[in-house]
This record gives structure tokens, sequence and C-alpha cells, in this order.
């Protein structure tokens, strides 16, 4: 992983010695992608900074590349995983000098032109001057997974890695795009598909579309795309496959891509979070990698850490378990240097906690630069079909497909759209809003919905956490043979091969065990310890009287676009209760309060930004033996000590209700915050009862009737919501 930035003329002028300054600065604001080595390069119109993170051939892969007659000049960012290969098919005269991954693409753009990038496989980002047609060239691998954005005026290009190195240049726009962020489905998470291009979220700024050369002649401006790669077609199916031959396929495509991504002269690490993807990557590494998995109190609850620890533990991997207790609160100048390094108003809890991952990396190993992530595999194999279907199987998760894709028709045709609108059972046929549309396939659509969510989100954010630590985010899923397979599955086959991820779960058969192959899929930080993440996520912005929610409430266009008083209503009801709602939907208009702030006056770059302590590991010798210390470790969890007495808080109170003797009312702060149900849960109710503030917790569930572990989890709940409180016994008087 590398850095890339510069600057170019296009009205056929050259760069004036002014340009050395800008360069300067912009590679400076990229340096903590590329920490070991900087170069710089002005030369008539073309002006280049570059900065390295050296994962392959350390001593001699420095850049810019040069073709052996000076007329081609490059510069790169990411890995070409089969360079050896391609070097191979090259004349004699024409093979790269060095072990540099990326220098024999300037070779192959000598010898096939546009066409260079057609046979090759990796991840990057590339500038290519050609001096002798005068153009620059700018190229993305297929997925996007490495980045490049620029923008353009009547004289100039500037382009960088990150929009951070383009703000750099004083012509540079800064100006968030509200209008657009509101409008993404991605931002506002209304369950339909869209196949636009990704956004950057601020106006005037570009990024170069996935599997596109963008060609600029600086002669005069004009400039072409180059299409060389398109997201597969599911209509040209491969049917010359059984089942038996898909999963066989796509078992060795994926074991070659692994080997792949393990490629490098520098060590390389795993994020292990316990699910069958990165499973398949631990057992199929030939490296040995060690793992890392994060500790909170959603991974304690859905598993994934401790999973994470049995899968390293079967394989002889070291696994650390890096720990983030439910105390641990983000300050405001730690989540904003977050979201500068993201540069996008989706920054939410699992950035954090990836981010906080390769912080302790970075402390801990730093001779570790690259990381093998489990990251794609749901989106184009079936990872979503089990939660979309809502437990009614293929069919119905084919069903909740269909409809998602009936929704742009609803749009469409608002007349007709009524009758759905209006009615659980709509009387008209769906076939009357698709009327005059081309005939489609929603799983197509669905599989292209997820190819532009993997470049809005997924890609973006796996790059930015990595590179904020100089470190390599390598993403095996994410070859495009296994996603040219995945998507090609005929309708026929795809119940037997999509549903659940079959293809790769069945395929792993003898490699992985079964109670790892086949453990249901859990979300990084969703599941039953929600509400944990969720408290966290609002003490942040709640901490100092509202502070960092004022602040990105206080901007010109934030004053326009948000509702304040709703944004401070909204934070209210997740303190008092984390599952009330989704606290990503605050923290993105938080964040783009925030962004529109940073944008005009930008923080200092990530190289220089000051962060929080690095997280710690939390030593575990054997998971089963020590599960209940790990859990109060992580959740904080008060001791249940027969002698403490529970009391109501002063801002609580309970009533009855009068109809129903069963029932109930919690009210806190005058309003009704939860409602018990006495017939569901007999004991806590007789316990909560009781409470008097005199007697201690054995007299409590005495007079309740039950045993601490039947109320145990509810009690627990409420000191943390602030419901009941728990004090020492009063001491006995003289």
């Amino acid at each position: 992983m590398c850095g890339l930035a510069g600057l170019a003329r296009t009205d056929g002028g050259a760069l004036s010695p002014d340009a050395d300054g800008l360069l300067g600065r912009m590679a400076h604001a990229v340096t903590h992608r590329g920490p070991d080595e900087r170069e710089l390069l002005r030369s008539g119109p073309v002006g280049l900074a570059f900065t390295r993170l050296s994962l392959v051939d350390p001593a001699a892969g420095s850049q810019p590349l040069y073709s052996p007659d000076g007329s081609v000049v490059l510069i790169a960012n990411g890995e070409v995983y089969n360079h050896r290969e391609l070097a191979a098919t090259l004349p004699a005269g024409s093979r790269p000098r060095n072990g540099s991954d990326c220098e024999v693409l300037v070779h192959l753009y000598q010898e096939k032109g546009l066409r260079f990038l057609d046979d090759v496989r990796g991840m990057f980002a590339i500038v290519l001057w050609d001096r002798r047609l005068n153009r620059l060239l700018f190229a993305r691998d297929r997925f996007g997974v490495k980045p490049l954005f620029f923008h353009r005026n009547h004289e100039r290009v500037v382009f960088g890695s990150e929009m951070k190195a383009l703000f750099e240049d004083p012509s540079c726009p800064r100006e968030l795009d509200w209008d657009g962020a509101l409008e993404d489905q991605a931002m506002h998470g209304a369950v339909e598909f869209t196949e636009e291009s990704p956004k950057t979220w601020f106006r005037g700024i570009g990024l170069v579309r996935a599997g596109t050369i963008l060609s600029i002649d600086l002669s005069d401006g004009a400039t072409d795309e180059h299409v060389y790669w398109t997201f597969p077609d599911p209509g040209q199916p491969r049917d010359d496959l059984s089942a038996e031959e898909f999963i066989e396929e796509y078992s060795a495509l994926f074991a070659a891509s692994v080997a792949e991504c393990e490629t490098s002269d520098a060590e390389v690490g795993l994020f292990l979070s316990g699910g069958v993807d990165s499973a398949a990557i631990a057992a199929l590494s030939t490296v040995r990698p060690r793992t890392f998995t994060a500790l909170n109190g959603s991974t304690l609850a859905n598993q994934d850490a401790e999973y994470g620890r049995r899968v390293a533990d079967a394989f002889g991997l070291a696994n650390h378990q890096v720990l983030f207790d439910v105390g641990q609160v983000p300050s405001a100048e730690e989540w904003k240097s977050l979201l500068w390094l993201l540069e996008s108003p989706q920054c939410g809890p699992e950035i954090f906690y990836k981010r906080e991952l390769y912080r302790f990396v970075k402390a801990r190993f730093p001779e570790i630069k690259g990381m093998l992530l489990g990251g794609g595999a749901d989106e184009f194999n079936g990872g979503y079909s089990v939660p979309m279907s809502g437990g009614g199987g293929w069919t119905q998760f084919q069903a909740n497909v269909d409809e998602m894709a009936l929704r742009d028709h609803l749009h469409r045709s608002r007349g007709v759209a009524a009758w759905w609108e209006q009615s659980e059972l709509p009387l008209v046929r769906p076939e009357v809003l698709r009327r005059g549309a081309a005939p489609e396939d929603s799983y197509e659509r669905f599989l292209r919905w997820k190819y532009r969510d993997v470049q809005q989100y997924n890609c973006w954010h796996e790059d930015r956490t990595a590179a904020g630590s100089g470190i390599e985010a390598r993403v095996p899923f994410l070859d495009h043979r296994l996603v040219e397979l995945s998507a090609r599955v005929p309708h026929a086959l795809r119940e037997r091969l999509v549903w659940d991820k079959r293809m790769l779960r069945d395929g792993l058969d003898g490699v992985l065990a079964h109670e790892f192959a086949h453990r249901p899929k859990v979300p990084f930080f969703y599941g039953d310890g929600v509400r944990h993440t969720y408290r966290t996520f609002a003490a942040m912005l709640a901490a100092d009287g509202d502070a960092l929610l004022d602040e990105a409430l206080s901007g010109p266009r934030a004053k326009e676009y948000l509702d304040a008083d709703n944004a401070r209503a909204t934070l209210r009801r997740l303190q008092d209760d984390p599952s009330s709602g989704h606290v990503e939907f605050l923290l993105r208009v938080v964040n783009l309060g925030l962004l529109e702030q940073m944008a005009q006056q930008p923080p200092r770059p990530p190289v220089e930004a000051k962060w929080g302590p690095v997280p710690a590991e939390l030593p575990v010798a054997d998971w089963e033996s020590e599960s209940a210390a790990i859990e109060a470790r992580v959740l904080l969890r008060p001791e249940l000590r027969d002698t403490l007495v529970p009391a109501l808080d002063e801002s609580v109170m309970l009533l009855s209700d009068q109809r129903d003797p069963l029932l109930r009312y919690v009210i806190v702060d005058g309003e009704i915050e939860y409602v018990i149900d006495g017939e569901e849960t007999p004991g806590w109710q007789r316990l909560l009862d009781a409470v008097d503030g005199q007697r201690d917790l054995a007299q409590l569930l005495a007079a309740a009737g039950c045993e601490l572990a039947e109320v145990e989890e509810l009690l627990v709940q409420s000191v943390e919501l602030g419901v009941l409180t728990l004090a020492e016994p009063a001491p006995a008087a003289a």
C-alpha cells in the first residue's frame, strides 16, 4: 500500500517551480499510507508525489517506475498478485528489472496500450504518464479496493489517494454535497436497489471508476474512459457446470486467491472474527499468520470473540483478543480524527473497532505490514440470504429481493403505487407496475447493488482503517474470478449453491471443522449485545453536555438541513434505551456536520493526529473456564453480592396498572420508558415490587421467591441503564 498524489497541467503548459511546495504538502497529507519512503517528481506538465509502504521487494521497489526509454512514468498503490506470470508473457527485452510487482505494468502498457490491465489480478490505483502521447492515465482495480480521487478545473487536474491531498490545493472546492449525501441509499438505509456510481460526498471531486482507465490529453484536456472490466452478467450463466463442479472450481479459485494475497516480503496478519469467511482463510493460509479478534460487548454476546479464539486454536495460530470494554468511550477528538481519516459520513462503530484493531497491531507488531480480511464474501455468494429471508428459506429470500426490485417501479408510477402503500395485501398485480419496463432478474439487480455497496462502504473503510496505521488490507474474496463464478450460477442451481453460502461452506469439507464451516452468520457487532455498542457511542455524543453533537449542528449548512431538536431527542432516547433506535443514523448526520467544517479548515494530516491510548489485549488461556471473568472484564458488570442494597434511581418511579395486576410501568423523568409484564417475567416483577432501598439482594430474592439466575440479566441491565442503583449496606449502629 502506498500514497499517491499529484497534479498536471491540461492546457498544454508546464508546471512552474511553485508546484513543488504543493506536491510536498500533498505527499505529507498521505504519508500515513506510505511511511517507508517519499519521492517527488516535477517534469513538464506533470508533478507526482509518492509515499511507499514496502511489502514486495523493499530494497528495489521504489517509485516512480520508468520504461527503459523513459517515455512512460508510473506510480501505483496496491499489489499485482500475478506479476511474475504476466512478466513471463513479455518479450525478453521488456521484462522487469527488479522484483517490484508493479513494474510489469509499465511494460504491459508499452505492449498493449489501454488493454494493459485486462489480465492483471490484484488491487491497485495507478497514475501513468505517457510522455510520448502527452496523456495522463488514472486506473483502478475491478472492485475499487484502492482509491483514487481527482478534481479538474480549466487548466489543471489534481489527484490523490485521499481527498485530503486534493484539499491542499487552494483551487480545489471544499463543499460538502448535502443533497447527494442525504439522498443516497447508503446513508438513509431504505431497502431499495441502487446502481449509481459511488459518491465522494464532496462537490467537484471525482472518483475514478472501478475497472476503468481514465485518459486525459494534457495538450487540450480531452478525456476518454476505457472500461476494461464490468460486473459479470448473471444473464450469461455457466450452464456447463454441475453443482459439484461449481463447488470444486470455487474452492480451487479461493485457495489460489488466498495464496496470492499472502505474497509479501513483510509479515502478514489476519483479522479473525470466528465466522466462516475469516476461518476459511485461516484454514488455507500457508504463512501461519498472527490473528486478531475484537473483544467487546457485542462480539462477546454473539460469540464472535470466542469462535475467533477457537478457530485460531484449531490451526495452532496465535490469537490476540483486543479488548474494548463497555467503559471505553471515544473522545470527541478521537472521533474527529477517525472521521477525517475516513472522509466519509458512513463512519460508524464497525469502523472505529477496525481502526483500533489496526492501532493495536501497529503498536505491538510493527513488522506486520499486510492484513488478510474476510470481507467481500457475503455480498456475492449468498451471505445475506438467510437474514434477508426472515426465516422463510430461499423462496422467501427471493420474494423479498423481488419486492426490493419493485420499489423502483413504485417510485416511477406513483398513482398505481398507492395500491401497495395503502394495503398489506395489494389487490393489483406487480406486473401492472412493471408495464413498459424491460424484463429484469431481481437477484441480478441485488448483486449489482452489492457491487456498488462494496465500493462505497466496504473497500473504502477497509482501505482507510488499515492505511491509518501504515498497513495494507488484503481481501482474498474480492478476486474477480470468484465473483464471476458466483454471479453466473444458473437460476436452477441458486438455491443449492447460493443459499447460506453453500458453495463456500460445502467446499470446506475436510479443510475446516463442521462447527466452523457451518456456523451461522452473525454481523460484526450486531445481535444480542448491540446495546453495549450503542450505549458507548451515545455516551460519546453526549459527553461534555452534547459537545460533539452541538459542534456538528453548528455549521451553516447543518443548520439548514438538520433538525437540531430531533437530533438531541434521538440522543436522549438512545441514552435511556440503547435499543430504541440505530445509533448509526444519528452518527451519519453528525458526521456530515463535522465534515462540512473539517473541509473548510482541514485538520492536521493523519500522520500528525493525536489518538487515545492503544487498546490492550485480554490474555485468555482457556475460554470455557475463564468465560465468567471475561464477561465481567468486558461488560464491567457489578458483582451481585447478597449484601448489596438495590434501590430505584431518584429519577425513576414504578407504577402498577389497576386494570392488569401483572403490568408495571417504569417511569423515568416523568415519561414511561419500560413496561414489565409479570406474565413473561414473574420473578423480575415481584423483585421490583419488593425494592424499597432498605432490603439487600438476598432479602429481595427471598421476598420475590426466585433465584438470582432467573433475574440476573435483567438486574444487570437495569443497573447499566440507570434504573436501579446498587449500594453497600449501611454500617450497623454502634
